[in-house]
């Protein structure tokens, strides 16, 4: 097994096996409690609708999301919480739901140097983006981070349905048939252990684990060890694109 470490200076991989990159989104390529600060004050005014104290529900929304977004069902607990009795979510929970996917910002920022980062990449390979959740809610994501057109193929995992989030393979092959690229040649990019990395390594591709995030100081599965690992994607990006600057020819110029 790869052992986990930086590259070292000068180091070569062999960058001429690597045909295509994908992606994660969510704290990978920006911070994702940006948007989810907006989502909650969206939740918030939509629960005075039904005589909910804006402001203490904003306040336990961003309690329980902090404690993991995997548990789910934050919009329920913190009603839960606020002594909203469990017989009466059916009526409630609906329309805050509804709130939460409407959240749409005229625009997010990035993690700084990431569009660059993109674009030095896909002058030699393309790449591809692969991300969970609401494609509804993610589409909204990348028109406010100006990323709609930053990709060459775009995988929303949820449209596979939602039991193939990642770590199911079926997102990244699609994307993998998509981008006309075989697993062995191909590196995926992400800041979850449990998901991002074990997803692209049961499929057979590279991963490169990003330290950004809600999941940036959870240990490394040692079953499912990252290629390489980096501090922010842009690190990795540039890495890549200088690697394989070195043996492939532009696709600008083969074009």
């Amino acid at each position: 097994m790869t052992a986990v470490r930086e590259p070292t200076s000068g180091e070569k991989v062999p960058s001429g096996q690597i045909a295509a990159v994908t992606i994660d989104l969510d704290d990978t390529l920006f911070d994702q409690r940006l948007w989810l600060d907006g989502a909650w004050q969206a939740v918030g005014t939509a629960g005075a609708v039904f005589g909910l104290d804006p402001e203490a529900l904003i306040s336990r929304l961003r309690v329980i999301a902090a404690e993991g977004s995997d548990r789910g069902r934050i919009i329920d607990r913190a009603l839960l919480d606020l002594g909203v009795p469990q017989w009466e979510l059916p009526a409630v929970v609906p329309g805050l739901v509804a709130a939460f996917r409407s959240h749409a910002p005229a625009s997010l920022p990035c993690y700084p140097g990431v569009g660059e980062a993109l674009e030095a990449v896909r002058r030699w390979v393309p790449v591809g983006l692969i991300t969970d959740g609401d494609p509804h809610v993610q589409r909204a994501k990348l028109r406010a981070l100006g990323l709609r057109d930053a990709f060459d193929v775009i995988v929303f995992s949820d449209e596979l349905g939602r039991r193939h989030r990642k770590p199911s393979p079926e997102p990244f092959l699609r994307a993998l048939r998509e981008l006309g690229v075989e697993p062995a040649h191909a590196v995926h990019i992400g800041d979850r252990p449990a998901k991002d990395v074990a997803g692209a390594r049961g499929v057979g591709m590279r991963a490169i684990r990003v330290r950004t995030g809600e999941y940036r100081d959870h240990p490394d599965d040692p079953q499912a060890a990252p290629w390489r690992v980096f501090d922010r994607a842009t690190e990795a990006l540039h890495w890549l694109a200088v690697q394989l600057a070195a043996t492939r020819p532009s696709r600008l110029l083969a074009d």
